[in-house]
């Protein structure tokens, strides 16, 4: 990356200072990037005084950022064409901006709205952005094949997404995932709210993932108005964190068992999940870890008491958590629905670029809190994976590393006798005409919110990226030449997020 700028996680820039490069030379070194093994973080467009813009945040140990002005014409030889790495953030930049990719192989919308700027719909297709319908699905000719759709509409309490199956008798050619079916403008909203409703927006981009989404954006506006974290509200969000990835695994786990029809796990681990969120009510005030992380600090401090209650809980529920590990992996029957079960080649999970636990699942062992560390991670053990298949038991075996991982973890900073300083909530005014990226590693993975101020300090642009953002595809790729009846089990094995996709 000849001109790209080496960046730290959530520091603030200058925006003059972001390297702006003519648009061909800044697509010609991401994709030199991309094949020498980088992968994207952030890549999407804004528009300022009637100019069209382009960003691109990159990773490889490091970060690196770059910008460009989008061709004048609003076309551009698609990325996608030549890496797999850009196949969303392209379809995404056309939806908002009405930039056209030209060449991508799978230029199809994204959510369902209409572009920001009212420009031209530049998906070539013969259907409305403002009614999910018409969607031009991909088929498979030939006389033994058969589609089978499913949803948008999901029995039970699933969020809203069609999957379209191409199949031949029960194996399945091509899954296609389509989504987009609640979105909320979440990015227009961080722009044009009060500033206070900002960490309430965050919450909810994605409730079982509020802790972390939640200290990207906090991380973000303390990096832009110079707020400083002390060691105790450091120690707070990092165990809210990993309580957060424990119940969500625990709970995952309990609903795999559940789709082979192993049942008693599916209720020890249902019991032990309301358990967890227990503690981070303990922890926060709150379940689900709502209200807890604001800008400059918690709202909620952890006493003796809590740190009392957290630690008997904690050494209660460890040893119930591997015994009911120990059931779910040492079942036979268990065992040979998982696996071999929907699995992905690390070639294709690197071409696609996926993150968190399912990555790990493949054998990339990119993990944020160790490569872009934030609050208490510096100072804390890395984890490890036994199992690396890309199958069905590798991403559960992942999951339940990860478990005792976190749990080490939270007894660690338990011992650190540290009280977070008395929350107040702190006039804020961002740095103008700035930039700040920032990183964590959520439970599902690479979770990353960016914010470009103008020259009043107002946001200009705030981009939001779910771990799903890059999965979804994970799962698609799971299902070729494997039976239908196997889609439950590995959906759930990814367990991804419509309402972080969606946005």
């Amino acid at each position: 990356m000849e001109s790209f700028l080496q960046i730290q996680n959530n520091e603030r820039l200058a925006r003059a200072d972001i390297p702006h490069l003519p648009f061909f030379q800044f697509r010609n070194e991401m994709l030199a990037f991309a094949k020498d093994g980088a992968q994207v973080v952030q890549f999407f467009a804004y528009e300022e005084e009637g100019s069209m813009k382009m960003l691109a945040v990159m990773r490889t140990d490091k970060l690196y950022v770059a910008g460009c002005d989008a061709p004048e014409d609003d076309k551009f030889p698609a990325l996608t064409a030549e890496s797999e790495k850009f196949h969303m953030f392209e379809r995404e930049i056309g939806e908002q901006y009405g930039l056209k990719a030209e060449g991508h192989p799978w230029l199809k919308m994204v959510r369902y709205h209409k572009n920001y700027t009212g420009k031209k719909d530049v998906f070539d297709n013969d259907y409305s952005q403002d009614i999910p319908g018409n969607y031009p699905y991909f088929t498979v000719d030939g006389e033994t094949v058969h589609e089978v759709a499913v949803g948008p509409v999901h029995a039970g309490i699933i969020e809203p997404g069609h999957f379209r199956f191409q199949c031949c008798g029960e194996r399945v050619f091509h899954l296609e995932i389509q989504l987009g079916y609640q979105h909320r403008g979440v990015e227009k909203l961080f722009e044009s709210v009060p500033f206070k409703r900002l960490p309430i927006i965050a919450e909810t981009i994605a409730g079982d993932t509020t802790i972390g989404h939640n200290l990207c954006q906090a991380q973000a506006i303390e990096s832009l108005a110079d707020l400083k974290v002390d060691e105790g509200a450091s120690i707070v969000r990092t165990i809210a964190l990993e309580m957060e990835r424990i119940a969500n695994h625990i709970g995952d786990l309990g609903a795999l068992s559940l789709d082979v029809a192993f049942n008693p796990p599916a209720a020890y681990f249902g019991r032990i999940r309301g358990e967890y969120l227990n503690l981070s009510q303990i922890l926060g005030g709150n379940r689900f870890g709502r209200g807890l992380v604001r800008p400059g600090g918690v709202t909620h401090i952890m006493g003796d008491e809590q740190r009392q209650l957290l630690s008997e809980k904690l050494a209660e529920l460890t040893p119930e958590v591997e015994h009911v590990n120990d059931l779910i992996f040492s079942a036979p029957s268990v065992m040979a629905r998982f696996d071999d079960t929907g699995t992905v080649p690390y070639e294709n999970a690197e071409k696609i670029g996926l993150v968190g636990y399912a990555g790990r699942a493949c054998g990339l062992s990119y993990d944020a809190r160790v490569s872009f560390p934030t609050e208490c991670y510096a100072d804390l053990p890395a984890n490890s994976n036994a199992r690396t298949d890309g199958d069905v038991c590798s991403r559960a075996t992942v999951r339940r590393e990860e478990i005792m991982h976190s749990t080490a973890i939270i007894n660690t900073l338990l011992e650190k006798k540290v009280d977070a300083a008395s929350y107040i909530p702190p006039e804020v005014n961002l740095a103008p005409d700035s930039f700040v990226v920032s990183v964590n590693e959520a439970w599902r993975g690479e979770v990353s919110h960016c914010i470009l101020t103008d020259g009043n300090g107002d946001i200009l642009r705030y981009k939001v990226k779910d771990p799903s953002f890059h999965n979804w595809t994970g799962l698609a790729l799971s299902l070729r030449d494997t039976g239908i009846s196997d889609f439950p089990l590995c959906n759930k094995s990814f367990n991804l997020s419509y309402c972080g996709f969606d946005i």
